[in-house]
């Protein structure tokens, strides 16, 4: 039985493990955390609950799909809750849009704030299904090997998308600014500007007012605890605490790991970790990709994280909440034009408990805080307690009560959390953005081009960032393996 060995446990790392041993491999996954997931672990303390990467649970789908694969379903492992509202938008005191569960529910709030959008939305939203039709069944699960394999009837037709950007063709349908706002709003989880991402990338839209927000009961790890469950049914064996220092390559083949000070030997290696620090622990001459190549990508944001015990329930919010009271463009820009800490964020608010009963103690909240920032830049304490100023003054303000006496601690994590716990590259909170020079077979590639037997998963390489891509491009790397 051949000997596989995947480097980190994080969505593409369980997934690519769980195909392999399916096949009759026998996989080994590799964590250096005390814990697997990778960056979708959870943090516990004094009753809370907060998941400390992904917290949105978009085109369910692709979890099915996973799960079917192994004559499974979804519900056999984790519970699902379909939230509604979907999503709360602010966009000044108390003036919030909510998404609500359905796309009529939706169609009515674009029409109470701009008469004829109903209808409007209702036509975008046709192409933005047939948008995600494609990219699902026709080009997501593609190994990014060839320009090629983007090429077919369906796409050929649709090449003016891949040449415009996602904010354009919003705007060319939706002239408010806040339902502007709200449509160009999920082509973040792609990690670029709006401005950057091609229009065919609306079919964000459709996984956002198509198809819906979810929650696993119990959080978000409740997916990874799932998965993980899945895996060691079918035969993978996960060890924590294991640093990998070294691969270890024989000729122009990989024959194993250096972990913890240990050599241990395999016939395939995945690494589902971060590309560039990965290719660090080869020598020089076996890396695909030198330094340049790497500080010329357009990385997705960094993330300044805040994790909140609340001794109250929290008033006039939704279970996600986002903050755009103040320019959206203008926070894009200091993130990808001129990298700085932003000068009037926008950011995100995550209340599970309101929700999940399971994440806070009864009659408390569990609060969790995003705000986009450059990947690299420089992170401190003093610079996190600002923020952290900032963003509760204006959610006091914008939702109308009082909080901030009523905090019984609060922890954060940022750029230099995101190094440490992931060797995550300038301390990238989602991998590299999708714009149309880092698409598919334009991303870093799955196969190394120096070393045999040696792969990669996860969000750098294809299809992209996100929980269903990485999910994805597990299932991608098993079968070119």
């Amino acid at each position: 039985m051949k000997s596989i060995f995947i480097i980190g446990s994080g969505f593409s790392s369980i997934s690519a493990s769980t195909y392999l041993a399916k096949k009759g491999y026998n996989v080994t996954v590799f964590e250096k955390n005390s814990t697997i997931g990778g960056r979708a672990r959870q943090f516990k303390k004094n009753g809370f609950t907060f998941d400390i990467g992904p917290s949105w649970y978009w085109m369910p789908d692709v979890f099915e799909r996973y799960f079917n694969d192994f004559g499974k379903k979804v519900k056999d492992y984790y519970k699902l809750e379909k939230l509604n509202p979907a999503y709360e938008v602010y966009f000044s005191t108390l003036d919030s849009v909510k998404i609500g569960d359905s796309l009529e529910k939706i169609c009515e709030e674009f029409e109470s704030i701009e008469p004829g959008s109903g209808d409007i939305l209702k036509n975008y939203m046709k192409k933005a299904e047939k948008h995600y039709e494609i990219a699902v069944k026709d080009m997501v699960y593609k190994p990014g090997i060839s320009p090629l394999e983007l090429v077919n009837s369906k796409t050929v037709v649709r090449l003016k998308y891949f040449l415009t950007s996602v904010k354009k063709e919003v705007e060319r349908y939706f002239k408010n600014e806040k339902l502007s706002q709200i449509l160009q709003f999920p082509v973040l989880f792609l990690g670029a500007k709006p401005s950057n991402t091609p229009a065919f990338y609306n079919f964000m839209n459709q996984a956002d007012f198509g198809l819906g927000t979810w929650h696993p009961k119990k959080g978000m790890y409740s997916v990874i605890k799932g998965m993980q469950r899945l895996a060691e049914e079918t035969g993978v064996t996960f060890k924590t605490n294991q640093k990998v220092e070294k691969i270890i390559v024989k000729g122009n083949s990989v024959s194993g790991i250096v972990v913890n000070g240990e050599e241990k030997y395999c016939e395939v290696l995945i690494s589902g970790a971060d590309y560039h620090h990965t290719e660090s622990l080869l020598e020089a001459k076996f890396r695909s990709y030198d330094q340049n190549y790497w500080e010329r990508k357009t990385f997705a944001p960094s993330s300044l994280l805040f994790f909140v015990g609340l001794d109250k329930k929290i008033k006039n919010v939704s279970h996600h909440t986002l903050f755009f009271d103040v320019d959206f463009d203008l926070h894009a820009s200091e993130i990808y034009d001129n990298p700085k800490w932003p000068s009037k964020p926008l950011f995100y608010g995550n209340f599970p408990s309101i929700t999940d009963h399971s994440m806070a103690p009864n009659g408390k909240e569990a609060c969790f805080f995003l705000i986009p920032i450059a990947p690299g830049i420089s992170d401190s304490e003093k610079t996190r307690e600002k923020y952290f100023n900032i963003i509760i003054d204006r959610l006091e303000k914008l939702t109308n009560q009082s909080l901030r006496d009523q905090i019984l601690f609060k922890e954060s994590f940022c750029v230099n959390d995101f190094e440490k716990e992931y060797n995550s590259y300038k301390g990238n909170a989602y991998g590299l953005a999708n714009t149309l020079k880092q698409t598919a077979f334009l991303r870093p590639k799955m196969i190394s081009k120096k070393v045999k037997n040696l792969y990669f998963t996860g969000q750098l390489t294809v299809p992209g960032p996100g929980v269903p891509p990485s999910i994805i491009s597990g299932k991608i790397v098993s079968n070119l393996v």
